[in-house]
């Protein structure tokens, strides 16, 4: 069994995830921001911890993921946030959580961050996005330098389908879409599998099945 603390446990994919584990036998803590949030979670089978990642220290945070296997960071300020929120949360937040898992001897930590990001924006890219994108792209770049064991997922357009189980997944893959519900399962793949420590994959719905996907990618050749 597997316990997994979860930064962003209101979030879909989040949400989705939550399910997977609780199928698989998994134990999870949700971080949230508030009450509200928390029953989510417990509504989902987990334990709800109540840690506002912009305003709490690293210590608080790691206070959450005490007694964790691995670290999910799954946060992001929304749409319709500041730019400023864009770069606590989907930054700092993730940063901050690092951190935490470090303070907690939480080695493993698997980064939803989203497709492209690394690519260079258009001069007339609209404000909140390019805070966004930046964001990701830079919480990536920090975490590949961590020293944890981590994975980064890389996700195309999100959508509320039901999942297929089939993926197209690499280093670079074409822009596309994919469901919630395939990227949950996709990272509870990565949590069990050590093989995928060290890679950051593109992901979008496909043909192959999760675990041939990843098996593919990590596989000696």
């Amino acid at each position: 069994m597997t316990r997994v603390a979860i930064v962003g446990a209101h979030g879909k994919v989040a949400q989705q995830l939550m399910r997977v584990l609780y199928d698989r036998g998994d134990d999870f803590v949700g971080v949230v921001r508030n009450d509200e949030h928390a029953d989510d979670v417990y509504r989902l089978g987990g334990e709800g911890a109540i840690v506002d990642i912009e305003a709490a220290t690293a210590e608080q945070l790691a206070a959450a993921f005490a007694g964790c296997d691995a670290v999910v960071f799954s946060a992001g300020a929304g749409p319709g946030s500041s730019i400023e929120r864009k770069r606590t949360v989907d930054y700092g937040g993730s940063v901050k959580s690092m951190q935490a898992a470090v303070l907690a001897g939480v080695r493993r930590f698997v980064q939803v961050s989203a497709w492209g990001v690394d690519a260079p924006l258009p001069e007339d890219t609209e404000p909140v996005w390019r805070a966004y994108v930046e964001a990701k792209r830079d919480a990536d770049a920090v975490l590949r330098q961590s020293g944890l064991d981590w994975t980064i997922l890389r996700p195309g357009g999100l959508t509320s389908d039901e999942g297929t189980g089939l993926i197209t997944l690499g280093d670079s893959v074409a822009q596309g879409r994919i469901p919630r519900q395939d990227v949950a399962l996709l990272i509870a793949e990565c949590i069990d599998e050590p093989a995928t420590i060290g890679h950051q994959w593109e992901v979008i719905s496909g043909e192959t099945p999760v675990v041939e996907a990843i098996r593919a990618l990590t596989s000696p050749a």
